[in-house]
């Protein structure tokens, strides 16, 4: 009892780990998703949904970079880069909808603007991405 209590331990302690450092990670990916968005949203003129869908896919491409080699101890599929980042990123596109619901609810229910509908839509959709990311794409193989 005491080996299985100590194994249980170590991997909630393993999952604050990882959840620590893809908060730091989403930081990092949100300033360039919110930085491309903002850029195109008022530099650009780009309507909302397209300003934050180009910016969504700034912030997987560096999402999925740091994850893989600093926030996951282990990976499905660590040998095929390819089918991992197509997880990563379906997973993203899945996310996106989130933040366009998130988006339009902020905007047009709450009446807030788009920028703080963004930064509501952001927790909303890192908490999303975390959850099904752990589960499908960075657990050990059995």
């Amino acid at each position: 009892m005491e080996l299985l209590a100590r194994l249980d331990s170590f991997r909630h302690s393993l999952v604050r780990a990882e959840f620590f450092r893809y908060f730091l990670v989403s930081l990092v990916a949100f300033f360039a998703d919110y930085s491309i968005f903002w850029s195109s949203l008022r530099g650009l003129g780009f309507g909302w949904a397209l300003s934050a869908s180009v910016g969504f896919v700034f912030g997987v491409v560096v999402a999925y970079i740091l994850s893989v080699f600093w926030v996951f101890r282990f990976r499905v599929y660590e040998s095929n880069y390819a089918k991992e980042f197509l997880g990563f990123f379906l997973i993203g596109v899945f996310g996106l909808l989130v933040t366009q619901a998130s988006l339009w609810i902020g905007i047009y229910k709450a009446e807030l603007t788009p920028e703080r509908s963004r930064l509501l839509a952001a927790g909303i959709t890192f908490a999303f991405n975390f959850i099904v990311r752990k589960i499908f794409l960075f657990v050990r193989k059995i």
